[in-house]
């Protein structure tokens, strides 16, 4: 039983934690989600080159690549307890580096330098986990803060990226475009009106957050 707003409820089966006891219940999904990081990692580097313009830029976002890690916690929703969601979000992360910079290397003209796709592998390392369990907060929680929490964070994403378009490379098109996904997100994704704004309010900070630490490191790392 939980009490929201006065309201007793009963959690449903997709909101209780299933205990992760067996081996198969880990190695399935995470391979499936780094086979499937894999393929959108290969599918990011090619959208750079489709993309016109500085729209390239958003296919290798922060936000976009942690949305993977965020659907990959979401997946699972019925079976599995968090720490399934955060193996699941730290195979899908994992599997984008590795696709995008593998292609780079043997299908472009390679890599170059290895600081970056090990910054952006150590990156995958705290971000996959994180966003995992983001979803699964998201989905399965009985409670209210963690479902506010889980969807702020993964909307502060784009409101981080649309910062530092409209901030540090004065892209107005795609500033609008990930402030919208950041408004879009807990309107379309949170369960009440109430969720609906809380999200929106928590995800302010949440943005902030996001671009001191990680946009600016990034920036110094580039410079």
């Amino acid at each position: 039983m939980t009490a929201e707003a006065g309201v007793a409820t009963i959690a449903t089966p997709d909101e209780l934690d299933v205990p992760d006891d067996t081996r198969g219940a880990w190695v399935g999904p995470a391979a499936m989600a780094v086979v499937g990081g894999l393929l959108l990692g290969v599918l990011t580097n090619l959208a750079q080159g489709w993309l016109p313009g500085a729209w390239n830029q958003l296919a290798n976002s922060g936000a976009v690549w942690s949305a993977v890690a965020f659907g990959a916690g979401a997946l699972p929703a019925r079976r599995g307890g968090v720490s399934r969601a955060a193996v699941g979000g730290l195979a899908a992360e994992a599997g984008l580096v590795l696709g995008y910079y593998g292609y780079a290397e043997f299908g472009r003209d390679g890599m170059g330098d290895l600081l970056f796709p090990l910054v952006w592998l150590g990156m995958a390392c705290v971000a996959g986990p994180l966003f995992g369990v983001a979803a699964h907060w998201w989905r399965r929680s009985p409670d209210i803060r963690r479902r506010i929490t889980g969807l702020a964070a993964f909307a502060g994403l784009f409101g981080m990226e649309g910062v530092t378009a409209a901030w540090d490379l004065h892209h107005a098109s795609q500033a609008w475009a990930c402030l919208a996904a950041f408004v879009l997100v807990p309107l379309l994704m949170a369960r009440t009106h109430r969720e609906r704004a809380l999200t929106l309010a928590a995800a302010v900070p949440c943005a902030l957050l996001a671009y001191a630490v990680v946009e600016l490191p990034l920036q110094a790392v580039s410079g």
